[in-house]
């Protein structure tokens, strides 16, 4: 039976950066529009995180069935290296689901934004469908694109609407950049599963690109969230504070572009969630002192 500490591995905190990070820039894209709310940001990030926690435990289960967990490193696989039953596992994938959706209609509710109740249950959906099913897209080389998706774009943009009942292209300029690292989070997890993907046919893109060219991808992506952030600076030039955050990946950064494998590619994954979190939260802030000084 997993202990306590195993099912809270199993969660991969790591991860949780890229459902907080959105809710913070959705957030700061509501502040120019004086629409933003704290209350509704907390109810926001309740939901975002129960859906990251309930896609680890998802991916968890799923991949343990496959047997596509049984020679990894990095963190804690529950049914892969048979730490807990993968019904148990199953559970706790649908439970955070659960959560998340109560705690979504909390918010709707609240809020009014009924168009989120059928996004809300594409992204439950679009969660289990990652690496469960029959045809998981997660196998397909199409990770990237759900994250980018889901906690990119709909993650800020929704809570933007929440808040806001409206979008702005500042808000899709914040959601891009949010969206761009949470991608990048992925990468650098595939990048260092692509030995064991490969072997058991789990075909994401690090798999479909290699070794190189995953490298140079995972670069591009921070790139757009530089140039992300640049966009949003030209009508909020003190969101350029978020570059600072930059400094937090130039270590891994170099790691990984020295050709670091396996374990070595885990402060990558890391320093990437922090960097993450630190990009919204130093773009927020600029953004908060741009409008400020404008009014």
């Amino acid at each position: 039976m997993a202990t306590l500490n195993q099912w809270i591995a199993g969660a991969r905190p790591r991860t949780l950066p890229a459902a907080i990070a959105p809710v913070v820039a959705g957030t700061a894209a509501a502040i120019p529009l004086d629409k933003a709310s704290f209350g509704l940001a907390i109810l926001a990030v309740l939901v975002s995180l129960g859906l990251q926690v309930g896609v680890n435990y998802a991916n968890d289960y799923s991949d343990g069935i496959r047997g596509t967990d049984g020679e990894r490193v990095g963190p804690v696989r529950l049914v892969g290296q048979h730490l807990a039953d993968p019904a148990n596992v199953k559970l706790m994938a649908f439970s955070f689901f659960g959560a998340a959706a109560l705690v979504g209609l909390a918010l709707v509710a609240i809020s009014e934004a009924w168009i989120m109740i059928p996004l809300g249950a594409l992204a439950v959906l679009a969660a289990w469908k990652y690496t469960g099913g029959d045809n998981p897209y997660g196998y397909r080389g199409l990770g990237e694109l759900y994250v980018f998706v889901f906690f990119g774009l709909m993650a800020t943009l929704g809570t933007l609407y929440t808040q806001a009942h409206r979008l702005t292209w500042t808000g899709v300029a914040c959601a891009v950049g949010v969206g761009a690292i949470a991608s990048a989070i992925l990468v650098a997890n595939n990048l260092r599963d692509i030995p064991t993907d490969r072997e058991s046919g789990k075909m994401t893109l690090a798999v479909r690109l290699g070794d190189r060219w995953t490298r140079v991808f995972y670069v591009v992506l921070l790139v757009i969230a530089a140039v992300a952030l640049v966009s949003v600076a030209r009508d909020f030039p003190w969101a350029l504070l978020g570059l600072l955050a930059f400094a937090i990946v130039g270590r891994p950064l170099k790691s990984l572009l020295s050709g670091a494998t396996g374990r070595d590619l885990v402060p990558v994954l890391a320093a990437t969630g922090l960097f993450e979190i630190a990009y919204a939260v130093l773009m927020a802030i600029g953004i908060a002192i741009s409008h400020a000084r404008a009014g």
